[in-house]
């Protein structure tokens, strides 16, 4: 069994308890968290021990792994110390405020041979993963555009501030929201190197963005466009895509369905001449638990297994989530305005 200890128990924190509570391979040590009332709830209906001290809970019961869901303002020392323990670490998403710090935490993660993953759970949605081995296969011929898009009602009045409305605290959308397209464009297509023509709009927010459009170059001098709103009430909850126009195909795709065109006939199994269609019910791994979609337990699942050598590392890493950082801090510095 691997012993894990969570750190911050809000909704992303809660999520990833109730997977690893039900996992076969996990036991949860400890869950620590500043808030008495959430403290309170979890010592009378759960069995896991409760602190809302780190080093306490890191003395006791000594985790091999930790998962960290507290605000983002906060990973850098979060993740410092718990690598110095030489542990595991899983954190949320984004990875660092500052690009500095997350290479920081990747270099040292890498020199003590500890796993390292970011939560970036698109990677793990099959039609995603489906598109970045479409791509790899070359049936598209020469890329030449892309398009990566997020939408979605976060914002949708004025609020009392709270910390996706302060910068200092990874609020905006930008840092929280366009991060998960802007990590699903470096891993199917390449890192991003440049940011030209950015508007930050801001809708709702007064000071931070609500909206993010830019155009973007990537390592491999392919351009794309990057759209992204958190302030559209015309959807239910987040949507997010890619869209890739390569001179013998297309492809565009959701977390739902994946649609291909291709010109010629193809080796590629599952796919012919002419229009494609596959749903996320073709393409999903199974999992043990489900909770709010697959990806979150199969990213956990890889994350464990990796612990226990009995997978590979190689997705969503610090050093993957350095790249995303990289490429949100060129965006905000170079953007023509922010109205």
């Amino acid at each position: 069994m691997v012993k894990v200890a969570l750190i911050g128990a809000g909704k992303m924190g809660i999520s990833h308890l109730s997977i690893l509570g039900a996992h076969k391979d996990v036991e949860v040590v400890g869950v620590c968290d500043t808030s008495s009332i959430v403290l309170g709830a979890l010592k009378k209906y759960t069995q896991f021990p409760c602190y809302k001290k780190v080093s306490k809970m890191l003395n006791e019961q000594r985790p091999d792994a930790a998962f960290v869901a507290v605000p983002t303002k906060y990973h850098y020392e979060m993740i410092k110390q718990l690598l110095n323990h030489e542990i595991h670490v899983f954190c949320e998403k984004p990875f660092c405020i500052e690009p500095a710090q997350s290479k920081e935490l990747a270099k040292i993660a890498k020199e003590k041979g500890l796993i390292n993953q970011v939560g970036y759970h698109n990677h793990f949605i099959g039609t995603f993963r489906e598109v970045k081995k479409i791509v790899e296969s070359g049936v598209l011929g020469e890329i030449y555009h892309f398009a990566g898009e997020a939408y979605g009602p976060v914002v949708t009045k004025k609020k009392d501030k709270t910390w996706r409305s302060k910068p200092d605290e990874g609020g905006g959308c930008l840092m929280d929201y366009a991060a998960h397209v802007i990590d699903l464009i470096n891993n199917i297509l390449a890192p991003i190197k440049k940011a030209d023509g950015t508007i930050l709009k801001s809708i709702y927010s007064e000071n931070v963005d609500d909206a993010v459009y830019s155009v973007l170059q990537l390592e491999n001098n392919i351009s794309g466009v990057l759209s992204v709103n958190w302030s559209d009430e015309t959807y239910r909850k987040m949507s997010t895509s890619i869209s890739i126009w390569g001179t013998k195909g297309k492809i565009t795709s959701n977390a739902s369905e994946l649609r291909l065109f291709v010109q010629d006939n193809t080796n590629l199994a599952g796919y012919e001449k002419g229009w494609n269609i596959k749903y996320i019910t073709e393409l999903a791994s199974p999992v043990d638990f489900y909770l709010r979609g697959e990806e979150y337990s199969a990213q956990i699942d890889y994350f464990i297994k990796a612990i226990k050598n009995k997978g590979p590392h190689s997705i969503n890493s610090f050093q993957s989530a350095v790249n995303t950082n990289n490429a949100i801090s060129l965006i905000k510095t170079n953007h023509l305005t922010k109205l």
